[in-house]
């Protein structure tokens, strides 16, 4: 669904490589028209308090003030979560709080932003409640990975679409807060209409992005969706990180650095000025920025890195086409309720950690070529593996390159990695500590020894990352992005 039509919101074609995309600019100028754009909708249930859960059910609640659309919130019996919902002004007495079948049945769009093993358990309950007629919104196609894999379909009669901010939760309220001050901050976000059944299914997944403050939305299918987001939790936004900073911190470490600047030279280099060089100026740029020795050095880095990370995100792309990583959550979600999960955040980087963050103000760190190298070869080896599987780039590149930069990246350096991972969602979680490791393990054994063997291992490797449509495809796409950085 690359081109569609709207009755109610302006859209407008954008050009990228594989063709013209048709998209929706957000905004507050577009709030008017939401009522309209909800046809048939006087009660949006939220099920969930989690990160989502929460920042979706307030941006809604504030973005649909003065109409007629009620937002409430469900919340399965004796959750811990309802006092944090009640203190954000959900409440039994108002009819906005209540037990999540209850709010299930009463609602004529129902968001589903419970956690991915929770809606695998339960979601024939959450079925049965739904009425006919009624819609059920995804923010994840989870949802219908699972359904595939367990031989079981979408309820008859009922509207099935789905909204997928490329961001946390955290940064969906956050800039979504910020749009109040300066117009167009906010979570990207894709769309997907799986089953239209009263023929208002764009307009109304429109309605619930543009109400959650996206300013820029883009379609997609709820299988590329889920393919592209687990992928990418597994790949450059978490799992791949973590491996690189790891691997890099310790080389460094090996190499004389002390502890402070092998941190530096890792871990800060990529959230810190990498994140920030390929959000204001692209890729290309970065390395173009790079002089003499340093470029060099960057070029022997990337070619390195490209190959292998290439056959390990092509191996997380097969896992979770295959179903592996779906049922890894589904398992795991029963044993976490014996034994939760450690925290990863142990090894020795850490411990630098708190220290380099505190002496931030004042210092500046310029950019380690061969950090960069390996993370920019990582990120366009993702790009390249989901281009060659036939994903839309607007989704290409907002979930290899947009949602690092400019929400996970400064979120990490505002916390750290280790953090990050121990406070997303346990789907997230499980797979950076699966992949994570890996990453780390074929850098040390396979890349870091091909750089001190030789020049560049393939310099045609380079020539193709100058002329790689990615570039191209992110300097229209990056016109469209937030006006203003990730509140922290």
């Amino acid at each position: 669904m690359s081109t569609y039509s709207s009755a109610v919101f302006p859209t407008e074609t954008i050009t990228l490589p594989a063709g013209p995309e048709t998209i929706v600019r957000g905004g507050r100028q577009l709030f008017p028209l939401l009522d309209r754009g909800f046809a048939g909708v006087r009660r949006i249930g939220v099920l969930g308090w989690g990160p989502q859960g929460r920042a979706q059910a307030l941006n809604l609640r504030d973005s649909l003030a003065g109409t007629k659309i009620t937002v409430s919130v469900g919340l399965r019996p004796g959750s811990a979560s309802a006092a944090a919902a009640r203190a954000e002004g959900f409440t039994e007495e108002a009819g906005t709080l209540g037990d999540w079948l209850d709010v299930a049945a009463a609602s004529d769009l129902l968001l589903i932003l419970i956690s991915d093993a929770a809606l695998a358990e339960h979601y024939p309950e959450i079925f049965a409640a739904v009425r006919q007629g009624a819609t059920i919104g995804l923010s994840h196609g989870f949802l219908i990975g699972h359904l595939a894999e367990v031989g079981d379909q979408l309820p008859q009669g009922v509207g099935v679409i789905a909204v997928c901010p490329k961001g946390m939760g955290d940064s969906v309220r956050r800039l979504y807060l910020q749009g109040a001050e300066v117009n167009g901050a906010g979570i990207n976000a894709s769309f997907a209409v799986e089953v239209d059944h009263d023929g208002h299914g764009v307009d109304r997944a429109l309605a619930w992005s543009i109400a959650l403050g996206a300013p820029y939305t883009f379609p997609t299918d709820l299988r590329s969706e889920y393919l592209s987001d687990i992928v990418g939790e597994r790949g450059i936004l978490l799992g791949a990180v973590h491996g690189i900073v790891e691997a890099l911190f310790r080389r460094f470490r090996a190499a004389g650095d002390d502890p402070e600047r092998a941190y530096l030279r890792s871990c800060e280099n990529i959230t810190g000025p990498i994140a920030a060089a390929i959000s204001d100026r692209g890729l290309r740029l970065l390395r173009d920025d790079l002089a003499g020795p340093d470029r060099a050095i960057f070029d022997q880095a990337y070619a390195a890195c490209y190959p292998v990370a290439t056959e390990l995100i092509t191996e997380i792309y097969d896992e979770v086409e295959a179903g592996t990583e779906l049922r890894s959550v589904i398992l795991a979600g029963h044993r976490l309720r014996r034994t939760p999960m450690s925290e990863i955040n142990r090894s020795p980087m850490w411990a630098v950690a708190k220290e380099i963050r505190e002496g931030r103000p004042g210092r500046t760190v310029p950019i380690d070529p061969y950090t960069a190298g390996v993370f920019v070869a990582t990120m366009i080896a993702q790009v390249d593996l989901f281009a060659g599987k036939g994903h839309a780039w607007s989704e290409i590149i907002n979930e290899s390159i947009i949602e690092a930069v400019d929400s996970l990246l400064p979120y990490l350096h505002a916390r750290d990695v280790g953090y990050m991972i121990d406070n997303c969602s346990t789907t997230a979680r499980l797979g950076a500590r699966r992949w994570g490791p890996r990453f780390q393990a074929v850098l040390e054994q396979i890349v870091f020894p091909a750089t001190d063997e030789a020049d560049i291992p393939d310099p045609e490797l380079v020539k193709n990352f100058d002329t790689n449509p990615a570039h191209d495809a992110l300097a229209v796409i990056a016109e469209l992005r937030p006006s203003v950085k990730i509140a922290l």
